[in-house]
């Protein structure tokens, strides 16, 4: 909800007090959104890169002297003249698009940009940085991502919260946990670092980096072999029970603890009491499937409610993402069709985000791969801090042939590099319709001011590129409501033809501001129990321990535990003995608001600092506070270590890294990111940003 004076100005921005899951509260990013949309430091107006001008970083308030201001008209011109002359001298798959979840609306994630890149012929993006690992993970087992409905967490009894900090990053959940808390609910949590929930659980398991695997096993073995599973639940709902059952007899407790640093006696007191409280909910978080073996965790822990039984019981279940309820008409909205009559005449190559730096610095160097990348076109995105091998990615960025665009409402480390930069809008500045991955509920959000400066949104923009471009189809003129309609597949009756949505009218959704997907409607009366009733989207039309798709090409259809290569078991520990850890900052969203004081200062504790276990710090003879060298083979960065005589976050052979900054806000240019590798990870080719390895040194 956002409050507006006279003069068009928002005042003030608050939760919607009917909205069950918000309950009225924002976030502490989101409560100082204003500070966003209103800071000096917006891009106001579109902006060229002076002649002569060098690409490269740009300390903070000096980015104005590499560029000057332009109209849309000139900017627009002059990118779709650029854009068809690679196209036409190197072809359209040189240019490649880049773009995450900055504007995570359905249209601004994406709609029209896809349109014009696929009418254009570029590259396609695997959009894998984030959650693809997870979410394949999750659909080889259940077919949709589903999950327990937030608000049914505070029915729970036991809450295990597994790589999840939901008091710093899911705070919408945690008011759930403490009802159920205050109803006798214990909270277990799972997590190699001490986070806020963590601190505050009432038993925190503090596991190795990428051991995860291991334990979802350990406990697996411990709950068949003690007759803790519901056969009922197993016999009619699952498949490969017998397989399963067989592969997790090696995990034994004291083998499991081995790997985790847990004590046997903890492995089979965590799954004792997993298996015998109901309901049991299991709160699972991304961070686990960022490890080279990542997808495969995800998979064990996500079969564990199934082994037990817990989706039986309301209040029970587990939940990662709950963005398989929303079936959007993506077929409609990105036009994969349009590829057809792009020069290609075909859909183009695939390139994937998590390894920009290769894309940028090696693509094309084999005939199979195709032209390099001469074109690159970011928006909802800052690469420049947020992608792994920051210095390849960087190489990459600086190449003088390469022509980049970057949409964004600041000057970040991304638009240093950029040939032109575009002003974009907040969501407070256009209209949007969104899904959820954390609760069941359809969102109109209509825009609530005018944009700032010459702020566009992605929507106006790829319309207005496609037809500088000379694209003469419709689709290019659609409006925001327009687009929406299409997103809902509005029929003839004026309601939703989307599964789930067949009740949803848009004048509803104007009128209410959130309206509950159809399963969701009646949860006191009808809860929604998933994965229980009706058969699923897998192979076998259950829940599957295991997998036929995996073993259609000739993987292990089972999970199994297999160390990272950069662990403390693999062969490059000789030299980088530490496993390193990046933390998630509870005041930003990935890169996002790392720019603003208000938020800085929040984090200010941590702030470029290192954890260090104290016998690794002694072993270095590096003391609290002294600045030390972290490094490996593809960078370093100088940080400040924090040695806790008590109760250290970190576990031996571990760092912590303070959280992800903007590498233009260190003193050396860089961030975390020059250290993480572009290796992928086992399932979905995501980013492998917690299984890195490095020395430190006393700087």
């Amino acid at each position: 909800m956002v409050t507006v004076d006279e003069r068009g100005r928002a005042i003030k921005v608050q939760g919607d007090p009917s909205q069950p899951v918000t309950q009225g509260f924002l976030c502490g990013k989101v409560a100082k959104y204003l500070d966003r949309v209103y800071s000096p430091d917006r891009v106001l107006y579109p902006l060229r890169r002076k002649p002569g001008a060098a690409k490269g970083p740009l300390q903070r308030g000096n980015e104005q002297e590499a560029f000057e201001p332009v109209s849309w008209d000139e900017a627009l011109s002059a990118i779709a003249a650029r854009l068809q002359h690679i196209s036409d001298n190197y072809g359209p798959e040189s240019i490649l698009p880049y773009s995450y979840a900055g504007t995570i609306g359905v249209l601004g994630f994406g709609s029209m940009d896809r349109r014009f890149f696929h009418r254009l012929g570029g590259s396609q993006l695997d959009r894998t940085i984030c959650s693809e690992a997870g979410g394949v993970a999750w659909n080889l087992v259940y077919g949709k991502k589903l999950g327990t409905p937030a608000e049914d967490f505070r029915l729970a009894k036991l809450i295990l919260a597994w790589g999840a900090n939901i008091h710093g990053n899911n705070v919408h959940l945690w008011p759930m946990i403490e009802q159920a808390r205050r109803n006798g609910a214990r909270l277990i949590v799972i997590d190699p670092y001490k986070t806020r929930t963590a601190a505050l659980a009432d038993w925190h398991i503090a596991i190795r980096p990428g051991t995860d695997t291991a334990l979802a096993l350990g406990m697996m073995h411990v709950i068949l072999r003690d007759g803790l599973e519901d056969r009922a639940f197993i016999g009619e709902r699952t498949h490969g029970f017998a397989q399963l059952a067989e592969r997790v007899r090696e995990y034994t407790p004291e083998r499991v603890a081995h790997w985790t640093g847990m004590t046997a006696g903890e492995v089979e007191q965590l799954a004792r009491e997993y298996a015998t409280t109901q309901p049991a909910a299991l709160r699972l978080n991304y961070g686990v499937q960022r490890t080279e073996f990542g997808g495969t965790a995800v998979r064990a822990i996500a079969m564990l409610p199934a082994l037990t039984g817990a989706w039986k019981h309301r209040g029970g279940g587990a939940a990662l993402s709950t963005s398989g309820g929303f079936a959007w008409n993506k077929r409609e909205l990105e036009r994969l069709d349009l590829a057809l009559d792009s020069p290609l005449g075909r859909p183009a190559r695939v390139v994937n985000m998590s390894a920009l730096g290769e894309a940028l610095t090696e693509l094309g160097s084999k005939p199979q791969d195709g032209p390099p990348v001469h074109a690159l076109f970011v928006y909802n995105s800052n690469p420049g801090a947020v992608a792994p091998n920051q210095n390849a990615v960087c190489r990459g960025l600086m190449r003088p042939d390469l022509f980049t665009v970057v949409h964004e409402q600041f000057f970040t480390d991304t638009t240093d590099y950029a040939d032109f930069v575009l002003p974009a809008t907040t969501f407070l500045e256009h209209t949007d319709i969104q899904g959820a991955y954390g609760h069941y509920f359809v969102q109109l959000s209509q825009q609530a001011i005018e944009p700032v400066g010459e702020a566009r949104s992605n929507v106006w923009l790829f319309g207005q590129l496609a037809q500088y471009m000379g694209f003469t189809e419709d689709c290019f003129r659609d409006t925001e409501e327009q687009m929406i309609r299409q997103a809902l597949a509005i029929g003839l009756s004026g309601y939703s033809t989307n599964a789930g949505m067949e009740h949803i009218r848009l004048e509803d959704l104007v009128e209410q501001g959130h309206i509950p997907l159809a399963f969701h409607r009646a949860p006191e009366t009808d809860p929604f129990l998933p994965y229980t009733s009706g058969a699923l989207p897998t192979p076998s039309g259950k829940i599957e321990f295991s997998s036929a798709t995996l073993a259609a090409k000739g993987q292990d259809p089972l999970p199994g535990f297999t160390p990272a290569a950069e662990s403390r078991w693999g062969k490059a520990a000789a030299q980088f003995p530490l496993e390193f850890l990046s933390r998630k900052a509870d005041n930003y969203m990935n890169s996002t608001f790392a720019n603003l004081d208000g938020h800085r200062k929040m984090e200010a504790r941590t702030s470029q600092r290192l954890e260090m276990h104290p016998a690794d710090a002694a072993a270095r003879h590096i003391a609290d506070g002294e600045r030390v060298r972290v490094w490996n083979d593809r960078g370093e960065l100088h940080l400040t270590a924090m040695v806790p005589v008590h109760t250290p976050a970190s576990l031996p052979q571990g760092v912590v890294a303070g959280r992800l900054d903007w590498a233009k806000l260190h003193p050396e240019g860089v961030n975390q990111n020059v250290l993480t590798s572009e290796r992928l990870t086992d399932l979905g080719a995501g980013a492998t940003f917690y299984s890195v390895l490095v020395e430190v040194e006393k700087a």
